[in-house]
């Protein structure tokens, strides 16, 4: 049977008691929490479940937050969101990070979501219906100075390795003119079939940090765009014919991937100010090797188009947490 004491001892705020180290903290909160959200993407919408992440800063003098209410909150945001309307993946992670710093008396929250959007498209060749499934990432941090909120899209496709292509083709030339074929012949031979190479399965993430509503599909494209060829879930045999080929035919580094992508993001979202943000980040999973490779930048759209114009490096580069706590 337990004391009256040990009763009220838990019931008190232990949360907001002090530490016995002052120390502030950068981030406490909750992660991988699962809920089923719907979410609008222009004239789409569709219920998905979602993993939402939700964090707060932690001042030196107190002990810990009411993680406990962070579900209650997240409860709160997405009743209201399935009752009434669907929003934006962004719009609803700031609605969130909104209601946290408000609960919670924090002075900032952060808030991620991520959800699998079907995107609906035909094989290249076949004409086949497919749905493809990409991940939809909202973004978003609160504070007394206002918000800021960030769309992404993550994609898979497939890089062709150009150095291991560099080296089949001077290999194949070498043959090919032991062979006896004239020189010329052998250039236009390897011009006109595809080389043969290692390929990389690529997951592409585009990040866009702006108030002004974008097309998730879009991104999704310059995202797929960016690699060597676009994969399907569906593919018949005239399909992956054209899906090798093109491959091949356009070999890609992980490098030449980010460059691409914030390259075609600036060209096709022209609305975007100076003061939004870019962030693209490429992984190739390796299939010669038992690592794998990534590449990433990052900055404010300013700054990338300045570095595009004029050739020169950007004195600075913009991360996603600085870019989000202005």
């Amino acid at each position: 049977m337990p004391r009256m004491t040990d009763v009220v001892r838990l019931e008190e705020d232990l949360q907001a008691s002090s530490p016995e180290i002052a120390l502030a903290l950068s981030k406490a909160g909750v992660s991988g929490v699962q809920k089923a959200v719907r979410i609008r993407r222009g004239n789409a919408q569709t219920v998905m479940a979602a993993v939402i992440d939700c964090t707060v800063d932690l001042a030196a003098d107190q002990k810990g937050v009411h993680m406990s209410r962070f579900p209650e909150l997240f409860e709160d945001a997405i009743d209201v969101v399935v009752e009434r309307e669907a929003l934006l993946v962004e719009v609803l992670a700031e609605h969130i990070a909104s209601r946290v710093v408000e609960r919670q008396q924090a002075l900032k929250a952060e808030v991620w979501i991520r959800a699998q959007w079907p995107i609906h498209r035909r094989t290249p060749v076949t004409g086949l219906a497919t749905q493809e499934m990409v991940t939809l990432c909202g973004i978003a941090t609160a504070s007394a100075a206002g918000t800021r909120r960030v769309v992404g899209v993550e994609a898979s496709g497939i890089n062709a390795c150009p150095c291991a292509q560099g080296l089949v083709r001077g290999r194949a030339s070498e043959r090919l003119l032991e062979a006896g074929f004239e020189s010329g012949d052998v250039e236009r031979i390897l011009e006109l079939v595809p080389i043969a190479t290692h390929n990389q399965r690529g997951l592409a993430s585009l990040y866009v940090g702006t108030e002004h509503d974008l097309d998730a599909e879009l991104l999704v494209g310059i995202a797929e765009s960016s690699m060597s060829a676009p994969i399907y879930d569906l593919l018949k045999r005239p399909d992956e014919l054209f899906v090798v080929e093109h491959a091949h035919l356009q070999p890609r580094f992980v490098e030449d991937s980010v460059r691409y992508s914030l390259r075609d993001a600036l060209a096709t979202l022209t609305e975007l100010d100076d003061g939004d943000f870019l962030l693209a980040r490429q992984v190739n999973y390796e299939t010669i090797h038992r690592h794998d490779v990534v590449a990433e930048r990052f900055g404010t759209v300013g700054e990338l188009r300045s570095e595009l114009r004029t050739g020169e490096p950007s004195p600075a580069q913009t991360s996603l947490t600085s870019w989000l706590s202005r």
